[in-house]
């Protein structure tokens, strides 16, 4: 199965999260729609430019240009200090709601994320997930990003360096040639200022050039990394998403459907797969759920969503999903075509924070069994191994998939 990896990367993240915090606390002006720089304190005439705006950039205003000289170009030129308290604030924010997608995030900076999606998808396209995302993050958070869309790192962090801000760019192994080879080998991920004029003196200019040079040549002018330069101009990267696992505050799975669907039990079945996988993570996490939310979006890209809390704390996928089922009925009605639909659980807590009666603990039993078994099936056989029947309200039968003992 081919990786299916999403680099994310924070537009102008120092200026926008600065603008973003301004108007959270009542500012009237978004210095994003003004010319402005992240710079240091004007007053010791130190510092240089960290982010401008397009406003400042249109007034030629550069990245490390000295306050002074920002100013000499643009004498209304608004200057803000650097807080990376408030960069981490967001940073955390975006990577919370990242979690809600995989737990394999690898935190490349403080503005950038490599996504590994591979066992997350179900049935939506990476595609679909990163246009999702890129909306969210807009909508909820209030800044925008850029987002490669690939199988490999490399080829990800490539496609989220094309044209910017606030876009969703795929470059996969059958667009490499047409999409990366033309562009300029300094733009080439990893190659250091250095080998640029080196790489220039053999007539290599463009990354395509690069990817059809003599190996054997490379390898003997630069070493080791003549050979990665090589494999990378030609698309190769093995490099895993290295991540530590974080509990979220929030676990939740979406799909926009390939067709609109009107039929309520349809909705019901596609719902029990994303409540399955959800609980699926919740559980690995060993974490319990007190809330839960389902989101519907129409065809008229209406959004509406319900949330209900859960009479206990739990993990199940029968108890969650019996929730959310209820949740789906009271917003649903028939003259509705539905494009996406979405859960997600909330207020989540450890099972150590968690006292239930004797009583309790016998009725979870049974149910807790069952979902081990599933989660055991699925980390042994992949996780499309092994669905619930979509009747689950009537009976917990499996059904299995292509499972060979």
């Amino acid at each position: 199965m081919k990786k299916q990896i999403l680099h994310i990367d924070v537009n102008n993240a120092f200026l926008s999260w600065t603008a973003v915090n301004m108007l959270e606390k009542g500012s009237d002006i978004d210095i994003r729609e003004i010319p402005s720089i992240i710079g240091g304190d004007e007053t010791k005439r130190s510092g240089i430019v960290l982010a401008k705006s397009m406003k400042a950039k249109e007034f030629s205003i550069k990245t490390a240009d000295t306050i002074y000289e920002a100013r000499r170009k643009c004498p209304n030129i608004k200057i803000f200090s650097s807080d990376f308290k408030i960069y981490r604030k967001y940073s955390d924010m975006l990577y919370q709601l990242l979690l809600q997608y995989t737990d394999k995030i690898e935190r490349f900076s403080i503005d950038e994320c490599f996504l590994d999606m591979t066992e997350y998808l179900m049935k939506a396209t990476l595609i679909e997930k990163a246009n999702e995302i890129s909306k969210r993050v807009k909508e909820e958070l209030g800044f925008t990003v850029n987002i490669g869309v690939a199988h490999n790192k490399l080829l990800a962090k490539m496609a989220s360096d094309f044209t910017k801000p606030d876009k969703v760019h795929t470059l996969f192994e059958e667009e490499i040639k047409t999409k990366m080879w033309p562009l300029p080998i300094s733009d080439l991920f990893m190659l250091g200022k250095k080998t640029v004029p080196k790489l220039n003196n053999m007539q290599i200019k463009t990354i395509g050039d690069l990817a059809n040079s003599d190996k054997n040549l490379l390898n003997k002018k630069f070493g080791k990394h003549g050979i990665q330069m090589w494999e990378y101009a030609n698309g190769i990267d093995n490099s895993e998403v290295q991540y530590k696992k974080e509990k979220p505050k929030g676990v939740g799975n979406s799909i926009t459907l390939s067709q609109n669907v009107t039929d309520i039990e349809k909705l019901e079945e596609i719902l029990l797969a994303l409540t399955e996988q959800v609980t699926y993570r919740l559980r690995k996490y060993e974490l319990l759920a007190n809330t839960v939310n389902v989101q519907l979006r129409t065809s008229n890209f209406q959004d509406t969503s319900h949330q209900g809390k859960l009479t206990v704390a739990t993990s199940s996928t029968k108890e969650i999903y019996a929730k959310a089922k209820q949740l789906l009925i009271q917003m649903y009605h028939e003259s509705m075509e539905i494009r996406l639909i979405g859960v997600r659980v909330d207020n989540l807590i450890s099972k150590e924070e968690t006292q239930l009666s004797l009583f309790q603990d016998k009725i979870n039993e049974k149910q807790e069994k069952l979902d081990d078994v599933v989660d055991k099936i699925k980390e042994k056989y992949g996780y499309n191994s092994i669905t619930r029947a979509g009747k689950m309200e009537l009976n917990n039968t499996l059904k299995l998939k292509d499972i060979k003992e």
